[in-house]
């Protein structure tokens, strides 16, 4: 069980690595989109040397054909190192990606699954990890939890060494759900790693426990009661 960050904001990756126990980054398009006009080449070395080289990093083509893709993949290599893992839509196009990519060597995650069809065609494909989109599939009324299970069966029935890596979470139970479910990672934007932590009831635990220790010794820590 692994926690990833969905995001390429350099300051929360930081935070996030220091306090938790993360262990690597994914992005998209659409999160870069959010960094603005980034300089992408040098913003996604900048996210390697923080997370180090043990830690992988997941980088999503942007191009749609076959031909496209594969230069992309390239340019990855090139441009950020050859231990990046290259993000591959599953649609028509994407499977041969995924096969040419993995014949080479390559780390390839299968991304934009919404059912187990896909997943079931990357598995076949050679995908290292699989991408299934926990909350918008939800949105589309597909039981999330049940697909991201039955992917989990298929591979461990037929001895696939692909791994889940859920994706797309609104809120901290998706991740739980996903989890018991059988993904093996979860990818989550700052948020929401941060919104686990964000319970009231919790707060006011540590908040009794403080007011207790108060009482009995004036609010001295346990390193200066030792220093007395």
């Amino acid at each position: 069980m692994k926690y990833l960050i969905d995001s390429a904001n350099l300051d929360e990756i930081r935070a996030l690595s220091e306090y938790l126990p993360i262990a690597g980054v994914t992005s998209n398009p659409s999160i870069v989109k959010k960094e603005g006009s980034v300089p992408f080449f040098a913003h996604m070395r900048e996210i390697r040397s923080i997370i180090g080289n043990l830690r992988p990093l997941h980088i999503q083509v942007t191009a749609t054909d076959y031909d496209g893709m594969m230069r992309d993949a390239e340019a990855v290599f090139r441009h950020v190192d050859e231990k990046v893992f290259i993000k591959v839509p599953v649609d028509f196009e994407g499977v041969k990606v995924i096969k040419a990519l993995r014949r080479q060597g390559a780390n390839v995650t299968a991304t934009a699954v919404y059912g187990m069809d896909q997943a079931f065609m990357a598995l076949e494909a050679g995908a290292d990890c699989i991408a299934p989109y926990y909350n918008r599939m939800e949105a589309l009324g597909v039981d999330a939890a049940s697909v991201i299970g039955n992917i989990a069966g298929i591979i461990a029935h037929y001895g696939y060494e692909t791994e889940i890596l859920a994706a797309s979470f609104k809120q901290p139970a998706q991740i739980d759900r996903a989890i018991l479910a059988g993904a093996h990672s979860v990818t989550v934007a700052p948020d929401v790693l941060r919104g686990i932590f964000a319970k009231q009831i919790v707060a006011d635990a540590v908040q009794a426990f403080s007011d207790d220790w108060t009482g009995l010794y004036g609010g001295k820590t346990l390193a200066e009661l030792a220093d007395e």
